[in-house]
């Protein structure tokens, strides 16, 4: 993604558990758009809500005006959380495959992060689903968008839209994230 779409909002991502490898899109987003920075975690592999709150809530806090945040799986479920309790604000969020961490079979390292928030965010915000996210059903991600007040985008059959189901680049992704960039343009003052 390149142009100046993302000049003056700060553009913040936030990846799930045990972060996005090198090949990840946000990885390469990241590679590709200097100005991104990614919320770095202590802990990537035994994720604490509490840790991955504060981590979120410094690195908004480091930016000179309201970001937008680009979440992916579990960094979705923090990027809802920190915005129920958070004092800074955002200017809005791209939720790429949120991690329904509250799923019977939801692995026990990202059990710390139920309950999954479900009040509407405070900022414009897209949800991103597949139909066969192994990690969340397609109506749970509806549920998820109506809650947080999210447009939701289903990209059809695409697993859990990260490298293992093929997912490098993402152009489509890159044109949601400069759509939703240019709702925020006008929004995003001074932090």
């Amino acid at each position: 993604m390149t142009g100046d779409a993302h000049a003056s909002t700060p553009v913040l991502m936030v990846p799930g558990w045990e972060s996005s490898g090198p090949q990840h899109w946000q990885s390469l987003w990241e590679r590709a758009n200097p100005a991104f920075r990614r919320v770095r975690q202590r802990d990537w592999d035994h994720p604490l809500r509490t840790n991955w709150i504060a981590a979120l809530d410094a690195a908004v806090a480091e930016c000179q005006r309201p970001p937008v945040l680009v979440g992916h799986s579990l960094g979705c479920i923090a990027i809802a959380e920190w915005a129920s309790r958070a004092s800074r604000c955002a200017a809005g969020a791209l939720l790429v495959a949120p991690a329904d961490v509250e799923r019977d079979d939801a692995p026990g390292a990202i059990r710390d992060f139920i309950p999954v928030p479900m009040q509407a965010l405070p900022f414009p915000s897209i949800v991103v689903a597949s139909t066969d996210d192994p990690y969340l059903g397609i109506n749970r991600a509806a549920a998820f968008a109506a809650a947080w007040g999210s447009r939701l985008v289903s990209v059809g059959a695409a697993g859990h839209i990260n490298t293992a189901a093929g997912f490098g680049e993402w152009r489509a992704g890159e044109r949601l994230l400069r759509e939703l960039l240019e709702m925020t343009r006008g929004c995003a003052s001074s932090a």
